[in-house]
């Protein structure tokens, strides 16, 4: 079994630089101009493994984040305008998710070809693996035409959502209409290409104590993924919008996780846009933050333990210059004492009076981002309430955020008794150049009370935009060619990203503008957005305003 899949190996990101160090050959699998995965033997038993290894390079873990009128952003005032009529033709979007039913009339041309150009299926091990790759199964345009002729579709191209989050999103952008349905997608003439992740290894969720049956990814097979769309694009010769509507609260929240700088890095590329969802966290509790300016120069905070959470991460990012100790007590006030920073040291704490157990990381330097981190994982943690004291170590000012899991990798019974909704952005939607969508009502053009909110920890003015992102009509994965809904900032990007598309026909395809980048894109859009008068902007909560691509073009032709 490739090291890669072998759930006897970690897989940990590292510098390119760093190669030489470690043994060559099947220890090594190339990522991007810049980082590779060296597998490494452990089996995520041990918490400890993370400390003696660095944090930062064991790969996050992303949820889904979605559970249209399209009036409602001007693209049918756009399509319907003879001079412009943009439908995505020319131009390939790619999906990264749980994967597409590509037997959907909604993914079929109107003879009954599919309009997907091919499918990766990390998951699925029975196929060729795509070139330049070292797992999966690869399965082309003519393949998917010939499954769909077939009795046995699954035969030919065995590929399934099962979860049907993949094939919501990709209908979303990029549907083929269905006039008895009333559906469409927002650009159904590009073609599509899809990566169906593998689940995170079983190590990997065990290092961060998350339980073995949640659905989540790991980042570096979203960094897989997103070069293998574009090693599509290339071979189609169309330029490339991809959506990615996953995320996760682990790291800084500042941009420089390995997936989001990587996305920051190619939308400055010529002919690659690139959108993410800002995360649902806005109203879920999971967020904290303190900033403590005068004596006694100690924090104490409140976490309320759900009975279903048997296992779960936290994580504490002071500002600099302060450095603080952390100090955790149950329920029934049974303490760790104070936990004081160290370079790499992980303790094990085990109560005497519960069965609870907790791992405390206090690392004084985060490699990736130079600050601290203390990583703080449960296991059986006691339900009700358990306290926490942050501590300076210098008897100074000190500020700190914390945050908690995202998506369904904890219940909506575990939340912080004071919490903060700002700055509870998932990952990739903190990076400075990708489009960051969040999600409004287009039905009364409330925000979504769930949508995250920046800014950024470092002061990054995100999110970008809202889009629609209320029970927007979607394909369902199954038989039937059933129809449904989905809500959140995952459909809200998948939505935008199909403007996007549309941009990029008016600029490469047609000539316009044919070195457009993605990065070009959104500062058109963020231009282009709807203002109220009422409201300042940019701000925290809708960004710079609701997508509005009717507008964007208008103000082209001004110019």
């Amino acid at each position: 079994m490739s090291k890669i899949l072998d759930n006897n190996y970690y897989d940990l990101i590292i510098s390119n630089i760093s190669i030489p160090s470690y043994d060559t050959g099947d220890n090594i699998t190339p990522m991007t101009e810049r980082h590779s995965l060296l597998h490494v033997p452990g089996t995520g038993e041990e918490l400890c493994d993370l400390g003696a290894r660095p944090y930062h390079t064991f790969p996050s873990l992303y949820t889904m984040e979605s559970t249209i009128s399209i009036e409602s952003s001007g693209i049918g005032t756009v399509q319907r305008n003879p001079f412009l009529s943009l439908y995505g033709a020319g131009i390939m979007v790619g999906i990264i998710d749980t994967g597409v039913d590509y037997r959907h009339r909604a993914f079929r041309a109107s003879g009954g070809a599919t309009r997907i150009y091919s499918i990766w299926d990390q998951a699925d091990q029975s196929g060729t693996i795509p070139e330049g790759f070292t797992f999966g199964s690869e399965y082309t345009q003519e393949m998917i035409n010939e499954a769909l002729s077939s009795e046995d579709p699954l035969s030919i191209v065995p590929s399934v959502d099962t979860n049907g989050h993949g094939t919501a999103m990709a209908s979303i952008l990029a549907g083929s209409p269905d006039l008895e349905q009333g559906f469409s997608g927002v650009v159904p003439q590009a073609q599509l290409a899809v990566v169906k992740l593998k689940e995170a290894k079983e190590n990997l969720k065990s290092i961060f104590s998350i339980r073995s049956d949640a659905v989540c990814f790991a980042e570096s097979d979203i960094v897989f993924a997103v070069r293998y769309l574009m090693s599509a694009a290339v071979r189609a010769g169309r330029p490339l919008v991809i959506c990615i509507a996953l995320g996760s609260s682990q790291g800084g929240h500042d941009g420089r996780g390995f997936l989001s700088s990587y996305l920051t890095y190619i939308v400055q590329l010529p002919g690659i846009g690139v959108t993410v969802s800002a995360g649902n966290e806005g109203n879920k509790g999971r967020h904290y933050f303190n900033n403590t300016s005068s004596p006694p120069f100690y924090h104490n905070f409140e976490l309320r333990i759900g009975e279903n959470d048997k296992q779960f991460w936290m994580e504490i990012w002071p500002y600099a210059p302060g450095r603080i100790s952390i100090d955790i007590s149950t329920p029934n006030r049974e303490s760790t004492q104070r936990v004081f920073p160290s370079i790499s040291e992980c303790r094990k704490f085990s109560f005497i009076f519960t069965q609870s157990v907790v791992w405390v990381n206090n690392i004084i330097f985060e490699e990736e981002t130079g600050d601290q981190l203390i990583l703080i994982r449960f296991l059986n943690p006691i339900p009700g309430v358990w306290y926490l004291r942050a501590q300076s170590l210098e008897d100074e000012p000190f500020s700190f955020h914390c945050w908690l899991p995202n998506g369904d990798l904890i219940s909506d019974e575990t939340f912080f008794l004071n919490p903060n909704p700002d700055t509870t952005l998932t990952s990739p939607g903190n990076g400075s150049h990708q489009l960051t969508v969040t999600a409004y009502n287009q039905f009364n053009n409330s925000i979504l009370l769930e949508s995250s909110r920046g800014y950024t920890r470092n002061g990054l003015v995100k999110p970008d935009v809202a889009a629609p992102g209320y029970q927007i009509p979607c394909a369902v994965s199954g038989p039937g060619n059933r129809y449904g809904t989905a809500t959140g900032t995952g459909a809200a990007s998948a939505h935008a990203a199909g403007v996007v598309a549309m941009v990029m026909e008016w600029a490469v395809p047609r000539g316009n503008y044919p070195s457009m980048t993605g990065n070009n894109i959104n500062r058109l859009i963020i231009r282009g957005a709807r203002r109220r008068p009422e409201e300042t902007y940019p701000n925290n909560v809708w960004g710079y305003g609701q997508l509005e691509v009717n507008n964007l073009f208008e103000r082209l032709a001004n110019i």
